[in-house]
């Protein structure tokens, strides 16, 4: 089937998927060229949602919540999709059945516009690596927003003049778009994640690989040197590569006596920056560093402001981000670590400082054996919470870890780790937050503001 996006909206009925960020900036937009928008959320509208629903329902956009209504479906000339809904679900079958073309709205707003997309994708480090590029290369006097799973639309930006769109791209927005093609692509690297949603470890995998051949291959792919299945993908891709994370023959970025260095294509080789001088650390971040070095290299921007804003970079929230020193002990917020591999990058981080971890959520279903073994490793005590709890406790006892303590809530979860030895507290779940939080930012801002009320109190 060969896609076509018509240019011409006016009067086309359009169903948005989801009553999300994406979902409210998709239908604003296509609303603004004339298209007749519904918005459709399986869920009950709550008292947030009234609010929002009333504007846009003010700007003329159809809201339906509690259900997709199948005639609502088979009547559409388009369906936008949000990534919280699985393929499975039945609502694709009526797509399917009605010969409705279903996209993504990071696709829409790549078929929108002429401008290039900068992609980032992999399992972790993603929003880390998307806002370091993006920052990079507006001190590099280029208009380059961060956007996509960062939580910032696309489609938003459409009536901006950008030079760039550097977007944070989830398997769920790959599995849901068919002709989007970026300039530029990352891969991060890879662990098994989102299994529930793609079915199986396989086809998960197989969705990341797909952005890196075609029809969706990049001009320019960057790969992980140091991860096997990202180097799997690399070997089936025809971009023009990129590696980092492993010193290569030539167009590669790597550490070297504390220092990363950059080869171009010709096999040069130039220091950067040390590594002393930047303000996040671990080797997860030193390898999302040397990915957004390489993306600024390609697009050619000086030396000096790549230096300076690596200076200057701060984490974002949520990512191994330093909340406060309280009573000798500093906590750290890592609430974004929804997955196994993503704890276990945090715990490495730490150079065998002491360390109370806070961890536990609603399980992913992936194998905690990793964890297991780094909590054996570099963890001290360990506070659990959320659903989790009880399974996390069994697989840490099964490895021979005892040091195990459980809380109801994250208050009480940091009220017992302020009691223990460490130097650190660290919250990183391994976990996703739905079972007590609204999202990870949720589950973050409750453990940042106890701790700076703890702080005040003291």
């Amino acid at each position: 089937m060969v896609y076509i996006m018509k240019r011409n909206w006016l009067d086309k009925k359009i169903v948005i998927l989801g009553l999300s960020k994406s979902g409210i900036a998709a239908a604003k937009y296509l609303c603004k060229q004339g298209a007749e928008c519904t918005i459709s959320d399986s869920k009950e509208a709550n008292e947030a949602d009234l609010k929002v629903i009333d504007e846009l329902q003010g700007m003329g956009i159809s809201v339906e919540m509690g259900q997709h209504k199948t005639e609502t479906i088979e009547d559409a000339y388009l369906i936008v999709t949000s990534p919280g809904i699985p393929p499975t679900a039945d609502v694709y079958t009526v797509a399917r059945d009605n010969h409705v073309q279903v996209i993504s709205e990071m696709e829409l707003a790549y078929l929108e516009t002429y401008k290039p997309f900068i992609a980032i994708t992999g399992t972790n480090g993603k929003t880390t690596t998307t806002t370091l590029i993006s920052e990079i290369l507006s001190n590099g006097d280029l208009c380059a927003p961060a956007c996509g799973n960062i939580g910032i639309p696309a489609t938003s930006l459409l009536d901006e003049d950008l030079d760039y769109f550097v977007a944070e791209i989830s398997s769920f927005q790959i599995a849901t778009s068919k002709t989007f093609k970026p300039q530029i692509a990352c891969y991060l690297n890879y662990t098994p994640d989102h299994i529930y949603w793609h079915g199986s470890e396989e086809a998960y995998r197989a969705t990341k690989e797909s952005l890196f051949i075609p029809p969706h291959a990049p001009v320019w792919g960057v790969f992980n040197a140091c991860d096997e299945v990202v180097m799997a993908a690399a070997a089936k891709s025809p971009s023009d590569k990129w590696y980092f994370g492993r010193e290569m023959s030539r167009q590669c970025c790597y550490i070297k006596d504390d220092c990363i260095m950059f080869k171009n294509a010709k096999g040069e080789e130039s220091p950067l920056i040390n590594i002393h001088e930047i303000n996040i650390f671990g080797e997860h971040n030193y390898q999302n560093i040397m990915a957004s070095v390489i993306v600024a290299k390609i697009v050619g921007v000086d030396d000096e402001v790549i230096r300076k804003t690596l200076r200057e970079f701060k984490a974002p929230p949520h990512r191994l981000e330093f909340v406060a020193k309280v009573d000798g002990k500093s906590y750290y917020n890592d609430s974004k670590a929804t997955n196994v591999d993503s704890a276990v990058r945090a715990l490495e981080a730490f150079n065998y400082q002491s360390i109370t971890l806070i961890a536990g959520g609603r399980d992913k279903g992936a194998s905690l054996a990793p964890f297991v073994d780094a909590v054996k490793k570099y963890v001290n005590n360990v506070v659990l919470i959320g659903e989790a709890a009880d399974y996390f406790e069994e697989e840490l006892k099964k490895g021979g870890y005892t040091s195990i303590k459980k809380a109801d809530s994250m208050e009480a979860a940091i009220d017992l780790a302020s009691q223990l030895g460490d130097e650190v507290v660290l919250l990183s779940p391994a976990c996703a937050s739905f079972d007590m939080f609204n999202s990870f930012e949720h589950r973050g801002d409750v453990f940042r503001n106890y701790v700076l009320q703890k702080l005040q109190k003291g």
